[in-house]
């Protein structure tokens, strides 16, 4: 629950998220947070992301301008897949430092924040929404300390920090050109990445089965949403092959939606994985 303080007419309110500076949290208040289980983490993101979007029309009160997507929701799946002590989430950004990699407005950034983490918030303009707009009208509204760095992960990149305790790449892989460098970059740099992506059983003739094989599906130029940045999309085995290859281990695993006969391409054949995975580069740096 948020803390209260008095208002100037002597009455008692909750403080919202913004109104304590995230880096000025008590230490205690800190460790505390550490602690906070998945659901409870949740929950708080319910309540954020209607504060959020208040101070997004308060802000540009026209509705296209705003990635149009709830990046906060992804909290309800990682609440149905994180398992024992990885459901202390926030105990995995050894350090205090996470990533939001492909973060839209920064809603997940923003959250991230007022749980007491320091965040980098990384995407690339062209091909962001709003052009990063939104996130950096947020950044100044909210009086926010989360680091926006614009970020090509279609070139040879360089990330802004050498190491991340916790990285959040979710629904960006399918986007990529290259996502088996992409990966094995992120291996290198982050000891905990959780991931979603688009998977696929059948290719989009609905006939041809890929479960199981460790391969990907290319989507042809507007194939899929009409979207020309959509890329590959692995099957099961192909994204647990990817990963394995890249120098991750999987701790958590699900697949969501159509887990019958899903395809890479239509509304209603869509499927999605979920998983948290640690880098055994940097664990064995780190042993």
């Amino acid at each position: 629950m948020p803390p209260l303080q008095k208002s100037r007419k002597n009455e008692w309110r909750k403080v919202t998220p913004y109104e304590r500076a995230p880096l000025d949290i008590d230490p205690v208040a800190r460790e505390v947070e550490k602690k906070m289980d998945i659901l409870q983490i949740y929950k708080s993101s319910i309540e954020f992301d209607r504060i959020l979007s208040a101070k997004k029309v308060s802000l540009r009160p026209e509705a296209s301008f705003w990635y149009p997507y709830g990046t906060l929701s992804n909290f309800g799946h990682l609440n149905a897949l994180l398992n024992g002590k990885n459901r202390l989430l926030l105990e995995l950004a050894s350090g205090g430092r996470a990533a939001d990699i492909g973060g839209a407005d920064g809603d997940l950034a923003f959250f991230l924040e007022t749980l007491g983490l320091s965040v980098d918030l990384i995407d690339h303009g062209p091909t962001n929404f709003n052009g990063l707009q939104g996130v950096g009208l947020l950044k100044e509204a909210l009086g926010s300390r989360v680091e926006i760095s614009d970020v090509d992960l279609d070139a040879q990149f360089t990330l802004p920090r050498e190491s991340y305790g916790l990285v959040f790449f979710l629904g960006i892989l399918y986007h990529l050109k290259n996502p088996f460098y992409v990966l094995e970059a992120l291996s290198r740099c982050a000891e905990f990445c959780l991931i979603s992506t688009k998977i696929t059983r059948f290719a989009s003739d609905k006939q041809t089965r890929l479960a199981g094989v460790p391969v990907a599906y290319l989507l042809d130029e507007r194939e899929a949403n009409n979207d020309p940045t959509n890329f590959w999309v692995f099957s099961d085995a192909g994204f647990r092959r990817i990963l394995k290859r890249t120098g991750w281990e999987i701790r958590d695993y699900m697949t969501v939606g159509n887990t019958i006969n899903s395809d890479p391409a239509s509304p209603e054949g869509d499927e999605r994985a979920f998983c948290l995975v640690q880098s055994r580069r940097v664990a064995v740096e780190r042993a």
